[in-house]
């Protein structure tokens, strides 16, 4: 792969889900590009509503759009609102990646998901096992959504020509997160049962499933760092894994998170509660060729997530 210098400078960016965690990020970076700053809240206007969508952008004229906007959650969530997760991350993703061919869009970035791999993928995954296995059950429908918008960008590629790339980022914390027990993912989850542990003086602390699922988490300040990059860097069909590069059990994650938030106890496992998938590291050597790489570490990014979590979150 060969780096495609593109220009921020001046141009008129629309971060699509700007006020979610993932685009708050990417916001916060693209402050120092120079760039005119297109915004729409949802109250605004509603991803999910094709002419409205469409409305929106002929008016706005977005040059270069940053599409991570989508419904999100966590094992729960997923699992209990499968219509939800798979029609309205369709729709959003359509309606803004359809609009910026019409309008002629210079650049654009899906952002995707490492659920789209097959559930048991050889480790560390990289982007070639896509659609080589049976998804994990419990986010199928989000994953089948994000494989849509990954071809969307590809077809719309090869067949208009556009300038449209997806990266796929490893599971993401910092500020902003879900903290809500019912709909949030594992990291942000731990944070707020750690904390209520600790300032209830509990000495347990409940993990779901067997604690022995490995994961790979990736502070959200620095995938918006590698969001950016991209952009000005990458024009190619092949998608791009975004990762931190090394892996950490469940149960580990726990240890470290109380160690942060100041929880003493010891972890009990709700084995009623699904593992989900194995293992999921991902293999972003197309990404680190290019020149990018994390720096933030695990337990530093905590540190800052439970930061924010305590001066914006905790005691709601």
């Amino acid at each position: 792969m060969t780096l495609a210098p593109y220009s921020l400078l001046g141009k008129r960016v629309w971060v699509a889900g700007h006020s979610g965690m993932v685009g708050t990020a990417i916001t916060r970076r693209l402050n120092g590009e120079q760039c005119i700053m297109l915004t729409a809240s949802h109250k605004d206007l509603d991803l999910t509503r094709q002419r409205d969508v469409e409305d929106w952008m002929a008016e706005t004229n977005p040059q270069c759009i940053f599409l991570a906007a989508a419904v999100v959650g966590g094992i729960f969530a997923n699992d209990s609102r499968p219509a939800k997760f798979l029609t309205d991350n369709l729709q959003i993703q359509t309606n803004i990646i359809s609009t910026a061919h019409k309008i002629g869009a210079e650049k654009l970035l899906f952002l995707g998901s490492s659920c789209i791999y097959p559930k048991l993928a050889t480790q560390p995954i990289n982007e070639d096992a896509l659609l080589s296995g049976p998804l994990e059950p419990t986010n199928q429908w989000y994953a089948v959504a994000k494989i849509a918008g990954v071809k969307q960008c590809q077809a719309y590629r090869r067949e208009y020509g556009c300038d449209f790339i997806s990266a796929m980022p490893t599971n993401l914390y910092g500020p902003d997160d879900n903290f809500d027990l019912l709909s949030s993912h594992v990291l942000p989850a731990l944070i707020v049962k750690a904390h209520n542990a600790k300032i209830a003086g509990k000495e347990t602390l409940t993990l779901w499933g067997s604690g022995k699922p490995r994961r790979e988490f990736l502070y959200v300040e620095d995938l918006a760092d590698a969001c950016v990059f991209l952009i000005k860097n990458y024009s190619g069909d092949n998608i791009l894994n975004v990762g931190y590069g090394s892996d950490i059990t469940i149960r580990e994650l726990a240890e470290v998170v109380s160690d942060v938030v100041g929880f003493k106890g010891e972890f009990e496992y709700d084995l009623q509660k699904p593992d989900g998938t194995p293992q999921k590291l991902l293999d972003f050597t197309r990404l680190r060729s290019l020149g990018w790489r994390a720096s933030t570490d695990l337990r530093t990014g905590i540190a800052k997530t439970y930061e924010w979590y305590l001066q914006n979150e905790a005691g709601r």
